[in-house]
């Protein structure tokens, strides 16, 4: 994959982009432009998840979870003040681990759509 184009992702950790090197192998070059322009809007970086965890420490608890679609989880953090904020400090602890995991799905799931889209 062309460097210039990975340049366009911030906060691109190595974990990740071995990930997006293995799900774009066998694609094209305007295929991986593709799912580089799907990809880039649908991950999330880690310090803006960062940031919206730590909101949960002045009452906004939650918001990192509705953030990666997991809702019923945000929905809990929220009415439980990020269960007693202990939640809100493990989220903290892991939020490496969730961005990457996140990330990687919607890598899966941009991969896919541009396999979709390019059937012939």
């Amino acid at each position: 994959m062309d460097q210039q184009m990975l340049m366009m992702l911030k906060g691109l950790q190595a974990d990740e982009l071995q990930v997006i090197q293995s799900v774009t192998f066998e694609m094209t070059e305007s295929q991986q432009k593709q799912f580089l322009m799907l990809y880039q809007g649908k991950r999330k970086e880690e310090q803006t998840m960062i940031l919206l965890t730590v909101l949960g420490f002045f009452g906004f608890a939650g918001i990192q979870r509705f953030v990666i679609g997991e809702m019923l989880m945000g929905i809990l953090f929220f009415f439980t003040a990020g269960f007693c904020l202990i939640g809100t400090i493990v989220d903290l602890v892991n939020i490496k681990s969730m961005t990457y995991d996140y990330n990687k799905k919607q890598a899966y799931e941009s991969a896919a759509m541009v396999n979709v889209m390019t059937r012939k």
